[in-house]
């Protein structure tokens, strides 16, 4: 969520610690404080597909509601897409009034769900401290990053913390249901062009197994998880976590699907018919090969520097070590020269040759190495897709010259 000025965390302690002199959540005692967990469903705009998700502490006594959440950016931000780019992204923690938070979602149609939670007073109260620490400016800031330190995992710590490691300690047992890639596909599969180019973009940190704590990076995975977390009840035994939860608002959007799609089989069939067009137009109608061979080549190489640029030039983790190298490589525009040539019926010149022999044995790398045991990428839609067309692009350099 958006925000208009840095200045709101500094607005809002000021707000919570200097304001009337009647009770409120910065001094009440722990006993008067009611903590919940406040999950928000996806929304329409591609950074809203993950969800969203923030602490709510409550007085009991005064009636006084802040919500507290870690997912303000700010595109105003010096240097913003730069720094986005480079997986260099600062986000900051905010504070605001429940109701005024919450009608924001109810306006946009998307889901609330508050689930209260089983707190000793002195653990609402340590809470409550600590939410008012890193809310201080010097401490709100931090380095965002969409998989191990977001708006999720900064709540779910925190809940954590107060709990003396309770949550940690009861996920990391528990296998995930998904993995980072399986996750991200799934939620932006209503966006299917920036899914493929995310899922062309990870690397093989995306594909390791997960954990249920890892997993709750994910703010409706965070909800889940949490109803399965028993805590102790002051009398010997234990109790839910979750005292109480309640739909506060329904979802008015479209709601990503329960799995993430197959992208074999759509990329596989795309990856034939453009070797199929490529093999059909290689000797009677060399300029439109040419051309359809031009724009693969093009935009092989240009995702080919992509790739690269993300794995030497930038933070992100995610998409470091991509084997999708070996199918989209910058040696692609090394090919436009031969691939024109042939337009005229001349041969590939020797260096021609050799660069398409070390993209075909590049793309048989990709395969190879998809086999191997151990092996954690999961790319084999890109491969159905890209080597296809590298067969047939390698033929018709070799049997169109008259």
């Amino acid at each position: 969520m958006p925000s208009l000025a840095k200045l709101l965390p500094l607005l809002a302690l000021l707000l919570l610690a200097v304001a009337p002199a009647r009770a409120s959540i910065a001094n009440a005692p722990g006993a008067n404080l009611e903590v919940s967990l406040v999950t928000y469903g996806p929304g329409d705009v591609y950074w809203e597909r993950f969800g969203h998700d923030a602490l709510e502490l409550r007085d009991t006594v005064s009636g006084q509601a802040v919500n507290f959440n870690y997912g303000v950016f700010d595109f105003n931000e010096k240097n913003f897409f730069l720094n986005f780019a480079r997986g260099r992204m600062h986000y900051l923690m905010d504070a605001e009034p429940t109701d005024d938070e919450e009608s924001y979602y109810v306006d946009v149609g998307r889901s609330i769900t508050r689930q209260r939670l089983a707190f000793t007073p002195a653990q609402a109260a340590a809470l409550r401290d600590f939410l008012l620490w890193n809310l201080r400016p010097a401490n709100a800031g931090y380095n965002y990053d969409y998989y191990v330190d977001n708006c999720t995992t900064r709540v779910r710590d925190a809940l954590n913390q107060a709990l003396g490691g309770i949550i940690k300690a009861s996920l990391t047992p528990r296998p995930g249901g998904m993995t980072y890639r399986q996750q991200t596909d799934r939620l932006m599969s209503a966006q299917p062009w920036l899914m493929l180019l995310l899922d062309l973009g990870l690397g093989p940190y995306a594909d390791q197994p997960l954990d249920a704590w890892q997993e709750s990076f994910l703010p409706y995975e965070l909800q889940t998880n949490l109803r399965g977390i028993r805590v102790p009840d002051g009398h010997g035994g234990t109790q839910p976590l979750v005292r109480d939860e309640q739909l506060l608002s329904p979802n008015h959007v479209t709601v990503p699907p329960a799995q993430a799609p197959d992208l074999r089989l759509p990329l596989g069939a795309a990856g034939w018919a453009l070797a199929i067009a490529l093999a059909l137009t290689a000797r009677r109608w060399r300029t439109l090969h040419a051309l359809l061979g031009s724009i693969w080549l093009v935009a092989a190489g240009l995702v080919g520097l992509l790739l690269l640029a993300l794995w030497t030039l930038t933070s992100h983790h995610a998409a470091w070590a991509n084997a999708n190298l070996l199918l989209f490589s910058p040696l692609a525009f090394l090919l436009l020269p031969a691939l024109w040539r042939a337009r005229r019926g001349l041969a590939p010149t020797r260096f021609a040759d050799i660069v398409q022999v070390l993209q075909l044995l590049a793309a048989l790398a990709a395969v190879l190495l998809h086999l191997l045991p151990g092996t954690v990428q999961q790319n084999q839609p890109w491969i159905l897709f890209a080597l296809p067309v590298w067969l047939a692009l390698a033929w018709g350099l070799r049997h169109k010259v008259a």
